[in-house]
């Protein structure tokens, strides 16, 4: 995430990061989560299939003296939200920032949307290139924001009433002619 974005992000997150459980899907060098313990969060957890950005992530805890604070999940995203939906976890903030242009986001909100890890007044962010389509509802989740700062898109959902959604189910069937 460009600085400019994060710094952005965090803007708009304000007081909300304030004793927050935080939750980095593909966090690479942790930055988001790390700015958000930084910011006063209570906890973040880092979620990222790299041995790499797991490693520094972890160096970077440490250095920061967050290691207590902080969780890393060395998985894969899919059975990390999984894992953290079976330990009871529950996070006030999600940040989701794959990588760009594989439909990854998309993937994780539907995966967020069907295991109960955010909580009730909880909000996911994530971050796309601008060119990258994201509907307006996932399951439960509605879009409630979303802020374009150059190619960079950031996303916000809530959770809204338990409907499914026309638009996503057609949205679906064009992606996948």
């Amino acid at each position: 995430m460009r600085d400019f974005v994060r710094s952005a992000l965090f803007n708009i997150l304000a007081d909300l990061v304030v004793d927050a459980r935080l939750l980095d899907l593909f966090c690479g060098t942790g930055s988001v989560g790390l700015e958000a313990l930084s910011r006063g969060a209570w906890e973040a957890t880092f979620v990222d299939r790299s041995p790499g950005a797991c490693s520094i992530v972890r160096r970077n805890l440490d250095a920061l003296g967050f290691l207590g604070q902080g969780s890393i999940l060395q998985r894969d995203y899919a059975i990390g939200i999984d894992h953290l939906e079976r330990r009871g976890k529950r996070y006030d903030l999600i940040f989701v920032g794959p990588p760009y242009d594989k439909g990854l986001a998309k993937a994780a909100l539907r995966l967020i949307a069907e295991h109960e890890i955010l909580a009730k007044d909880g909000l996911i962010i994530t971050e796309v290139r601008n060119k990258t389509h994201l509907n307006d509802i996932y399951g439960p989740l509605e879009r409630v924001d979303k802020r374009i700062y150059g190619d960079n898109v950031l996303d916000f959902y809530g959770l809204g009433e338990p409907t499914a959604s026309v638009q996503d189910e057609n949205e679906e069937s064009k992606e996948a002619a």
